[in-house]
């Protein structure tokens, strides 16, 4: 083939390719968005009860790739979406069934104390991660149950367990649904950590996740399981962080795991997969989950560490890490707005 040839060919190619771009391009995003969506549904085993309810997931589902689509395009975030669990729920519907903190922050309780043990602590390490010191139970799944208040005073009792005895224990959330029924703690409609503590001392302790394992719905409390005698923990109080203080949370949290309320009302914090949250979110505190650490990311932002209750499959294998030492002295989604630990 001589020279002329080949410099036709290649712009035929050229042009042919270019075609071949524009009419993918072109094509109706229904047809490859519907192959991303059955991938998905096999992915995640989800099946719907007909026709009508399968379409409305798919348009949810569509709206939120797109959105995952647009925002992972943006080179200078530090945190990424992927199309999770939850790809088919709008925000609303997600909210209901998966936070559940209810804001009574200015309820006082009776074990609550004013001090805060750890305010003369100045030297903190610059890192912490209590999953290294084996204070930290595996990720749980509180389910469609709005209960994260039992899962986040659980990890924080966990926490404070392993430290003073030694011992890491899965104790279980489920007496806390069940049987913190008194206060202001309404099973899978929401509670709070400082009433799960208030329990947990009122009743002696609380047991294991094996001798009263995890439903995920309501029921009715087992009073021989529950009983003082079945308590594998106790606590003797909590005392709450001094509020809007992130370096006042530092220090709690550099010396044993702590319990948080976020704004977890968002698409990106629903959809988030990795790295350092950075995103837009509110200071509405919807959702209890529980800081196990802190650090600072290879590009210098600081972040909290936390641990959730959503599964693994959700953001960083269950965990999130949040931006640190933000402006506003509320903390990144509200995290330094009413902070507790239990005491021993």
């Amino acid at each position: 083939m001589d020279s002329r040839s080949s410099t036709w060919l290649a712009i035929f190619l050229l042009g042919f390719l270019s075609w071949a771009s524009q009419l993918t391009l072109s094509r109706p995003i229904s047809l490859p968005m519907e192959v991303r969506y059955q991938q998905w549904m096999a992915q995640y085993g989800r099946v719907y009860k007909d026709p009508i309810e399968k379409a409305r997931r798919f348009n949810i589902f569509k709206a939120n790739a797109e959105y995952i689509d647009s925002a992972n395009a943006n080179a200078g975030r530090k945190y990424r979406l992927a199309l999770n669990q939850f790809a088919d729920f709008t925000n609303d519907e997600f909210s209901s069934s998966r936070n559940g903190f209810l804001d009574l922050s200015f309820i006082g309780n009776a074990e609550s104390t004013s001090e805060f043990r750890y305010g003369n602590v100045k030297d903190v390490p610059e890192a912490v991660d209590w999953r290294s010191q084996g204070a930290v139970t595996p990720v749980k799944d509180q389910g469609h149950c709005g209960c994260c208040w039992a899962f986040s005073a659980i990890a924080a009792t966990e926490g404070i367990t392993k430290i003073s005895t030694g011992n890491l224990i899965s104790l279980s959330e489920q007496e806390l649904v069940d049987c913190d029924t008194n206060g202001n703690e309404h099973a899978c409609k929401g509670g709070t950590m400082d009433g799960a503590f208030d329990f947990i001392i009122k009743n002696g302790g609380i047991t294991t996740e094996a001798n009263y394992p995890y439903l995920g719905t309501n029921g009715t409390c087992n009073t021989q399981k529950a009983a003082t005698a079945e308590a594998a923990a106790s606590i003797k109080g909590y005392e709450d962080v001094p509020a809007n203080n992130e370096f006042a949370l530092m220090q709690a949290v550099a010396n044993q795991p702590v319990s948080v309320a976020i704004d977890a009302n968002s698409s990106d914090f629903k959809l988030y997969a990795g790295g350092v949250f950075t995103g837009q979110c509110g200071t509405n505190i919807d959702h209890g989950v529980a800081v196990v650490g802190y650090g600072t990311d290879s590009d210098g932002t600081s972040f909290w560490l936390v641990k959730n209750s959503w599964g693994t499959s959700w953001g960083e294998q269950g965990y999130i890490r949040m931006q640190r030492n933000v402006t506003d002295a509320q903390g990144l989604c509200g995290i330094a707005i009413h902070p507790s630990y239990p005491t021993v």
